[in-house]
């Protein structure tokens, strides 16, 4: 019996590339496919959020020179691009998925419905939610807590190439130390980089916990919602 009936899940878009550094890998995404597909199998309801970084790390250097707002909306319209290649994937693996998008694009996908979107749910539809939250300045961690507490998720998990939360980067600090557990306010004293500030904050105002952990180890998404004690649990 899963832990979560409904998560909020958060991939990064540089997951979406697998080991190239740009675009999609088809084998990564159907093998991420197939783990979610998993998870929805046994009854709990997803709703995914996913970046934009494997598409718009390639333009980064160009978008250095472009307005702060021209450039985040360049970047929302490559999560899109991600979560279509997610959605044909998933309903490969026979699963009903739905894309709703923050920025109006009804060729594309629907228009992002906050009851649409439980609905959805409740119907044992996966919903990706792309295009963040339309507004600049926002990042894809701040859109997943958002959708996350706008559907009523029980925890907001955060998939990554890193197995937790740490005291410092474990990729250049051997001696960097994994918490197994963490408040809140202690993330932000320590302005550890794990989220972004605001994602952080509204988890802690809203008591919606965050859990951290490792997308790289397969089977870790059904682990996590089961209870499972993998990663770092924030709460």
């Amino acid at each position: 019996m899963a832990r979560y009936q409904r998560i909020l899940l958060k991939l990064s878009g540089e997951v979406m590339a697998g080991q190239g550094s740009f675009g999609v890998d088809p084998a990564r995404v159907r093998a991420l496919a197939e783990e979610v597909a998993e998870v929805a199998r046994a009854g709990v309801q997803i709703g995914l959020v996913v970046g934009g970084g494997n598409f718009f790390r390639g333009v980064a250097a160009a978008a250095q020179d472009m307005e702060r707002v021209t450039a985040d909306h360049m970047g929302m319209l490559s999560t899109v691009i991600n979560a279509l290649a997610l959605q044909d994937s998933l309903e490969k693996q026979g699963m009903p998925t739905r894309v709703m998008t923050a920025i109006t694009m009804n060729e594309v996908a629907e228009p992002y419905i906050r009851r649409r979107a439980i609905r959805h749910l409740e119907k044992g539809r996966i919903v990706i939610f792309a295009a963040g939250t339309s507004n600049p300045y926002f990042s894809t961690d701040t859109a997943a807590t958002l959708r996350g507490l706008e559907i009523h998720a029980e925890i907001v998990a955060k998939a990554t190439r890193v197995d937790g939360v740490y005291d410092k980067d474990p990729l250049t600090n051997p001696d960097a130390r994994r918490f197994a557990e963490i408040g809140y306010s202690e993330v932000l004293s320590k302005n550890l980089k794990v989220m972004d500030a605001s994602a952080v904050a509204m988890c802690r105002d809203n008591r919606l916990p965050i859990v951290v952990f490792d997308l790289n180890v397969h089977g870790n998404i059904m682990r996590m919602t089961m209870g499972e004690p993998i990663g770092t649990l924030i709460h």
